[in-house]
């Protein structure tokens, strides 16, 4: 790499250690797919994405009706998509850019009166919760938090959690339709207090409206809305407000930033085509812009469809005629086939076969293929480690991988 390249990578790896180092001082905690595409973004197709980008000043409302003042508030590093402030005795009031507003009530404390209509309640000790986004599983898990959970809207096999996938086999958590269809005789059986979806439930408002009639509050997750990887870490925090677990999602939130603060901070400036083939033989790749391609540049690359026009912001990945995806990546260093996404594969030659043209590419020539392992997408809380294991591939190490393997 030329001298003045290696220089210019060198000082934004830097200014990304140091704002991470940043992130730890200020402090906690933390930001996962079901194989169903959609605003609950699982790498799959391009989606279609309700306005929830706005600025926080537009949504974060912190006047319960009933008079109260904050005393406080959560600084966030990176999120944007969600705020928290705290009340007098315990209380902690969570807006969440879809503009839903969340009071997390105290184990024995009373709601107070007057509370604004709009408002929903949620009481501590949270439990008892019907999980219909998959993103959101990593985050239960990293706060030790599984036992909260009792219904799953995702089933067993869909699952790539280790934890998840046992607690199903004991029957600690039971399947219970997916958010469209939920089976509300078992959540009311099952004494749920509390459903966390994925935005997908827009598309579904009866369904909404029923949980929150039977006294079910319904937390929509928008962590997937996240540009920045650190940023989707970041929502273990809101997890950690209701789990009661502030510390340990402190914990898990910073350890993240330290994985890419660990990245070398000499970069490689190598391009990266990361895609997948579609049932019609088209490569699907990521927005330009998204939390993927930004991973794929904190570890050092150069995202190789950064200059997409078509790709707009309404979508999380945009589709390529296999002509014009050659055409702008068949020179990129490092290869990366979604095997979240795509159907898996296990060799060169089975993705070869599937398109032709693919044996054309540089990468695949000097065997720089790599396939990401099915886990990645419902391992939100583990971003920063993903993009430290692009760092490595980046690097030319690929020893102790969990989320990448190459293809020989």
């Amino acid at each position: 790499m030329p001298r003045s390249g290696a220089r210019a990578v060198a000082r934004r790896l830097h200014a990304l250690v140091a704002a991470s180092l940043l992130c730890v001082v200020l402090a906690c905690a933390a930001a996962c797919a079901s194989g169903e595409s959609g605003p609950s973004d699982n790498g799959g197709n391009a989606d279609t994405r309700e306005p929830t980008t706005r600025l926080v000043e537009s949504y974060r409302n912190v006047d319960l009706g009933c008079g109260w003042v904050p005393t406080g508030s959560m600084e966030l590093s990176y999120a944007k998509r969600f705020t928290v402030d705290y009340f007098e005795g315990g209380y902690a009031l969570a807006c969440v850019a879809d503009g839903n507003r969340y009071l997390i009530v105290p184990e024995g404390a009373s709601v107070p009166t007057n509370l604004a209509s709009d408002i929903q309640v949620v009481r501590q000790p949270v439990g008892d919760v019907y999980l219909a986004a998959s993103d959101s599983m990593c985050l239960f898990d990293a706060l030790g938090a599984m036992d909260r959970i009792s219904v799953s809207g995702i089933e067993r096999d869909d699952w790539s959690i280790p934890a998840a996938r046992d607690a199903m086999d004991s029957g600690a958590i039971v399947y219970g339709g997916k958010y469209r269809s939920p089976d509300y005789e078992l959540l009311l059986s099952r004494g749920v207090r509390l459903a966390v979806e994925s935005s997908m439930i827009n598309h579904a408002p009866e369904v909404r409206e029923k949980l929150i009639e039977l006294g079910i509050p319904v937390l929509v997750e928008l962590s997937s809305y996240e540009d920045e990887p650190l940023a989707r870490v970041e929502w273990v925090r809101l997890y950690g407000v209701l789990c009661g677990e502030d510390d340990r999602a402190t914990d898990a939130f910073e350890e993240q930033v330290r994985q890419v603060s660990s990245v070398a901070p000499v970069g490689t400036s190598k391009t990266v085509a990361f895609f997948y083939l579609n049932g019609s033989g088209s490569a699907v790749v990521r927005r330009p812009g998204d939390y993927v391609t930004r991973m794929i540049e904190q570890a050092g690359g150069t995202y190789a469809f950064g200059n997409l026009e078509d790709a707009t912001l309404g979508s999380s990945s945009t589709t390529m005629q296999m002509e014009q995806f050659y055409a702008t990546a068949k020179d990129a260093d490092v290869v990366i086939y979604n095997g979240t996404v795509g159907d898996d594969v296990t060799s060169l030659e089975e993705l070869v076969d599937r398109e032709p043209l693919l044996g054309r590419f540089r990468a695949f020539e000097q065997g720089n293929v790599w396939v990401t392992n099915q886990n990645m997408y419902q391992q939100m809380m583990s971003s920063g480690s993903i993009i430290a294991e692009l760092n490595k591939v980046l690097c030319g190490t690929s020893d102790q991988l969990t989320y990448l393997r190459r293809l020989t």
